[in-house]
């Protein structure tokens, strides 16, 4: 049974790290830009959760609000951010989102102390057993949530002619463009659902540990770029992949390596063996 548990806490962490990273994934295919600063809009959903909850009682209105506002930043951040050095190298939108990612932790140290937040009333934290394993609530609706949201992507990208676009313009951005295609608006819509995904992220993540802090996002925005790397850079199923697969890892080996590796170390020797033997990445071609 201990294995079974390990199993579903290994999932419900894979299940975040797939939010964080899919966002990122979404950027890197369309724009080959590794856009750091997505930690700081994770983190920043996060506290928006805690806050809208706290003044709410309503944690469904504060997911809401928190996709809504941190969507909408996404797409700020691209117009004043990335937009006018597109024409730029690589590299410089890179040390200008570690820039901006930086300058977010530093805001809201200033805006909502050192020491982090928390929920006054944690929702979701009543116990449940299924099929005999112990799960918090909040735990399920990590799951839960997850599959749904990527669900409802997958199901937009494929079934509705704006989703059919966007993956044109992802796959082939020239050709796309070609066929009269409005790249802007394809890259502003790219830039909202990341953001809103890495919001719900950090939305369960305070639920979780019932703790915003300004730091919040430099852990697993590392882990989000191993993750793209992982799954092989642009590729939305690898991702998927590969940060569920990251979150078992993590879950078994705190247990079997725990003595000699914490849960960060064990992550990243696990990355580094799967690149040693698929360079490409899990479903990255060659």
């Amino acid at each position: 049974m201990l294995y079974v548990e390990l199993l579903a806490q290994g999932l419900v962490q894979g299940s975040i790290y797939a939010l964080v990273a899919v966002g990122l994934t979404l950027v890197y295919g369309l724009l080959r830009i590794l856009h750091v600063a997505h930690a700081g809009l994770f983190t920043l959903g996060g506290y928006i959760g805690v806050l809208v909850t706290n003044a709410t009682g309503s944690l469904l209105l504060a997911l809401v609000v928190s996709m809504l506002v941190v969507g909408l930043l996404g797409m700020a951040i691209y117009r004043l951010c990335y937009q006018p050095i597109l024409d730029k190298p690589p590299y410089v939108a890179l040390i200008a989102s570690i820039g901006l990612f930086i300058a977010m932790e530093e805001i809201y140290r200033i805006a909502f102390g050192p020491y982090g937040i928390s929920y006054q009333n944690p929702p979701l934290q009543d116990v449940v057993y299924i099929f005999g394993i112990t799960l918090r609530l909040g735990e399920v609706a990590v799951g839960v949530g997850t599959l749904v949201l990527i669900g409802a992507l997958a199901l937009f990208s494929t079934k509705t002619r704006f989703g059919t676009v966007w993956r044109a313009t992802v796959t082939d951005p020239k050709m796309a463009e070609s066929f009269g295609v409005d790249i802007i608006k394809v890259r502003y819509l790219n830039f909202f659902i990341g953001s809103a995904l890495a919001a719900v992220a950090g939305v369960m993540v305070a639920l979780l540990n019932n703790l915003v802090e300004p730091t919040m996002g430099s852990v697993p925005s590392y882990k989000a770029l191993a993750i793209i790397v992982l799954g092989g850079l642009g590729d939305v199923r690898g991702t998927l992949i590969a940060a569920l697969a990251l979150g078992v890892i993590e879950a078994y080996g705190t247990i079997y390596l725990g003595n000699y590796l914490d849960r960060d170390a064990i992550a990243f020797a696990f990355l580094i063996l799967v690149l040693m033997v698929r360079p490409q990445g899990l479903l990255g071609r060659a």
